[in-house]
């Protein structure tokens, strides 16, 4: 595992198709070329293209919001939900066949998708990460020679994610886990051009590849969510074995912090206004902590101010009640990366968040959005680190019920433990080296 970062440097590329493609890339800035390159955007793309990147990225954006239409949303979601669709992962079988969406994509590219990012790219010969999968296709089919790589931000993936020919493209993909990797190979990839590295979690986060700061912060955490010590209990030579100690004494008066996450596209607000009416008996008497991440939407940070304030929790902006909404995405990013170290749960859809679980983080799901959602939430319920939502009017009082019986902190270390961690410093050692070491141990993968 590379410890000399600052040497590696790769051109690192995204795309504005909200907040996952451009989370994955921030944890990686730390090695990009000039700072990380957001495809489509005016800085990078000439005038007469930047219509191909916005055909894109409203196809995403209508995909989040149209199922909140009454009456026909249910099904328009449905029509457009079906052209990303993944197919059952059983029974095993050869998916090489390219899907239409392939097809739409290759068009196109020969249209002019992608004809400014190259030659950005082709100002200077240095291996290429993207974090989505247009940006990874273009290179693939119009930069010859340097290595290009793809970052997959979901436990499963839609074929267009693997070039039409997939052995004969020459993307190599970052897996963010074993799911992941076992449908590139359905749909084609060879076992030489995937590498399970795990999602680029936030260096921050970890500090360093040891994980003293995740640690630390995992060890706080498990005493506000333990604290009759049920999980203890049971697993404390396990916890002190993996954390290098026991969580401090609780006198059973720590405040426990739920951060509710919006989507990108800004999915799902009424969740976090009906959990400013759930949870403000226990915001008052400094039980519990209500954080809203409103990202960089102005609009949705006035709802949830205008909220708070209707429910009668005034007096608790900035302390009991924290609304999080930052200037510009890097900003977001980087204080979204600072509240997950204060946050005890985290509730939101199954997006790239679900990943964060390998954080310690146990994960409250909201519904899913879309195909690669649904996958995600499976995917948490096999690792045993997120659970349903239930009734969010009615939240104080299951969320108490889970936090006295230590089922919350149960799936906070069962995240650490068996979800990667290491994934930016894993995508390091593959750009140093072109290989990585397997690792089976939960500290070091």
């Amino acid at each position: 595992m590379s410890m000399d970062a600052h040497r590696i440097r790769a051109w690192v590329v995204t795309a504005d198709m909200g907040f996952g493609h451009q989370r994955a890339a921030h944890a990686l800035a730390h090695l990009a070329e000039g700072g990380v390159i957001t495809a489509g955007s005016p800085d990078v793309t000439d005038v007469r293209e930047v219509r191909f990147w916005d055909r894109l990225r409203k196809s995403y954006e209508t995909l989040s919001r149209i199922k909140q239409v009454p009456v026909i949303g249910g099904l328009l979601f449905s029509v457009l939900d079906g052209f990303l669709r993944i197919p059952p992962f059983y029974p095993l079988r050869d998916l090489s066949h390219p899907s239409p969406n392939n097809y739409f994509l290759e068009r196109l590219i020969k249209q002019g998708l992608g004809r400014s990012l190259i030659e950005r790219l082709r100002s200077q010969p240095l291996p290429i990460v993207s974090t989505f999968y247009a940006s990874a296709m273009i290179a693939d089919k119009l930069l010859v020679g340097s290595p290009n790589y793809c970052v997959i931000c979901d436990t499963d993936l839609n074929r267009i994610w693997v070039a039409s020919n997939a052995r004969r493209s020459n993307i190599v993909y970052f897996a963010p886990c074993g799911r992941a990797m076992r449908r590139l190979r359905e749909y084609g990839v060879p076992d030489e051009r995937i590498f399970i590295t795990g999602f680029p979690l936030p260096l921050e986060n970890l500090g360093g590849p040891e994980l003293p700061v995740l640690k630390a912060d995992l060890l706080a955490r498990l005493a506000r969510l333990d604290p009759r010590g049920r999980f203890l209990s049971v697993y404390g030579h396990t916890v002190e074995n993996l954390l290098g100690g026991a969580p401090p004494a609780s006198n059973g008066n720590g405040r426990v912090t739920v951060t509710f996450a919006v989507g990108g596209a800004g999915a799902q607000t009424e969740i976090g206004v009906t959990l400013l009416r759930s949870l403000k008996p226990g915001i008052l008497t400094g039980s519990c902590r209500l954080i809203l991440i409103a990202g960089v939407n102005r609009v949705i940070e006035t709802l949830f101010r205008e909220a708070a304030v209707k429910a009668g929790l005034e007096s608790a902006l900035g302390d009991g009640v924290v609304i999080v909404c930052e200037p510009t995405k890097n900003e977001y990013f980087t204080r979204f990366n600072a509240v997950m170290r204060e946050t005890d749960i985290l509730w939101t859809k199954p997006s790239e968040l679900s990943f964060y679980t390998g954080l310690g983080l146990p994960i409250v799901m909201a519904p899913s959005i879309g195909a690669q959602e649904n996958k995600n939430a499976s995917w948490l319920g096999e690792k045993n680190c997120g659970i349903p939502q239930e009734d969010p009017a009615l939240a104080l009082e299951w969320l108490a019920d889970l936090v006295k019986e230590g089922v919350l902190a149960e799936k906070a270390f069962s995240g650490f433990a068996k979800n990667r961690k290491l994934g930016a410093y894993r995508v390091e050692e593959v750009l140093a080296t072109g290989r990585m070491t397997r690792e089976t141990h939960p500290l070091r993968r």
